[in-house]
């Protein structure tokens, strides 16, 4: 449980005199920092407005009660109504939240939502305001299962004052889902410790039995039959491997600036910290008849990762923070890839419709069509090798010496990736595209290939004639010089059964003489 909550005195002043120089009577928008269990406190870092949705309308306003004609006019329209309240587009402050989410690394969460609004819409909104917050928690996860609360700062201009209060994200919202906790302003970017991840990564099959055994060993990812019980597209195939894989990650042990982490002491030392990780060999196998599977899903490329430790937090925490940022990222991409891929499919009518046209090539057989994305593909039905490459990590600076990430698809630009801080992060976008990192070399990528490609290697497709047809001479001398040494082997035996039949009756001749 957060007992008080710390926030960055120089960005929430900002925000305060932005907010007061806008003279918008109400404002909502997310709270990004980070909570530690350990030291049950809560930090914001900076107030993020959530911008107006797709229709261009504010995503909070005020409400005011309906009054007869002749009570209006009888409070000056600068003092807001004692029963005002606050209608809040909870759907479009929570998918903020999710878009904002992707774009924070390890140690920095969405840990609530602010306010900006007279003390009197507060009050007569608090199912509203926890109805919000339980919006965000949804859409933006913590990783430690336990949190079950999130922050809420209330900003009242009259008079000026901040306030801060716990919210309970459980099912049902009852009078105490609020409660005060105790908040003030400080120093907290400048101290935090810094830490850098470069993770390579290559899930796939390790080794195999031989192949008459009846049972072949998969540590990972195997595609079974179409007849199986489960059928999985790539999507499903790959969101499955991330999640196992997480799990052989939070067992990993840790070198810090080449020590290994054994216990929770406090990181004394300033600068870059350089955090590898040493995964345990083959710790989970998955035994698989020969017969159910029909393919393997290779799954490799590289994670920067970073996270942000406050001075007082024990030094394993960052490494928690670096392994939930490693597999955070490679679900955020392969979300983007979905959503993505959800806008441009084609109908599931039209796709029967072209089957039933008469098409006659395998993919529309088996219920494919040429226009499906990869990533809806079912692996049992497709009988090609399919890739699918997730968007590579880009980091921007952000705040004192801080970095915030996007994910840029190849055909995707610096200023695509500068819109999008300046609109969902509300930042200033870089000026020099020098300041921005592209430290994955090698953007994490899938391919599916089929048992018996990885079984027994075949070889490769774009071998020319010439080679094969060297090689089938390379057999057909190989045969005769085989035959031929056959042949002499055959002379020598009946040579030798004739030299000893002849040596045997000269013996028997001499004896009897």
């Amino acid at each position: 449980m957060v007992k008080a909550v710390v926030g960055e005195e120089t960005q929430l002043k900002l925000a305060e005199d932005r907010l007061e120089q806008s003279s918008t009577p109400v404002q909502v928008g997310l709270l990004v920092g980070k909570l530690s269990s350990s030291l049950d406190r809560g930090f914001v870092f900076d107030l993020v407005p959530t911008p107006p949705n797709d229709a261009g309308a504010p995503a909070c306003s005020v409400v005011e009660p309906a009054r007869d004609d002749k009570r209006k006019g009888s409070k000056p329209k600068s003092q807001p109504s004692d029963s005002s309240s606050l209608s809040i587009d909870k759907d479009w402050v929570a998918e903020h939240a999710r878009q904002v989410s992707r774009m924070l690394v390890g140690g920095m969460k969405v840990v609530g939502m602010y306010i900006w609004a007279s003390d009197s819409a507060f009050k007569n909104s608090n199912v509203m305001l926890c109805q919000t917050v339980m919006g965000v928690a949804k859409a933006a996860p913590l990783t430690e299962s336990d949190w079950d609360e999130r922050l809420l700062i209330h900003i009242c201009y009259s008079p000026r004052r901040w306030t801060c209060r716990n919210c309970a994200v459980a099912s049902n919202i009852t009078s105490s889902s609020l409660r005060p906790c105790d908040f003030k302003m400080g120093r907290v970017l400048n101290s935090l410790q810094r830490f850098r991840c470069m993770y390579n990564f290559d899930i796939r099959n390790l080794f195999f039995l031989p192949v008459a055994q009846a049972v072949l060993f998969f540590p990972r990812l195997p595609i079974f039959h179409k007849n199986s019980s489960n059928l999985q597209t790539f999507t499903e195939a790959l969101r499955h491997g991330i999640s196992v894989h997480g799990k052989d990650l939070k067992s990993a042990k840790a070198m810090i600036d080449g020590n290994l982490v054994v216990n929770n002491d406090l990181c004394t030392s300033d600068g870059l910290h350089e955090v590898e990780l040493l995964l345990p060999f083959m710790k989970d196998t998955e035994a698989c008849s020969q017969k159910d599977t029909a393919g393997i899903l290779d799954f490799s490329g590289s994670v920067c990762s970073f996270a942000y430790l406050n001075p007082k937090e024990p030094i394993s925490q960052a490494v928690a923070d670096i392994k939930d940022d490693i597999i955070t990222s490679l679900q955020s991409r392969l979300d983007i890839i979905c959503d993505e891929a959800d806008g441009e499919a084609v109908t599931t009518e039209t796709s029967g419709q072209q089957a039933k046209d008469g098409a006659d090539t395998q993919e529309a057989r088996d219920g494919i069509s040429s226009e499906t994305p990869a990533s809806h593909i079912v692996l049992q039905s497709f009988r090609k090798t399919c890739s699918l490459s997730l968007p590579r990590r880009v980091l921007v600076p952000w705040l004192a010496g801080t970095f915030v990430c996007d994910y840029l698809q190849p055909s995707e630009t610096f200023e695509v990736l500068k819109d999008r801080c300046v609109e969902l992060l509300s930042m200033e976008a870089p000026t020099d595209n020098a300041t921005i990192l592209e430290p994955e070399i090698d953007a994490p990528s899938a391919v599916t290939k089929s048992f018996w490609d990885v079984a027994v290697p075949l070889p490769s497709a774009s071998n020319s004639r010439s080679e094969k047809s060297g090689l089938n001479k390379l057999r057909g001398e190989s045969g005769q010089k085989s035959s031929q040494s056959s042949n002499v082997n055959i002379m020598a035996a009946v040579i030798f059964l004739l030299l000893s039949i002849t040596v045997g009756c000269i013996l028997v001749f001499v004896k009897r003489s």
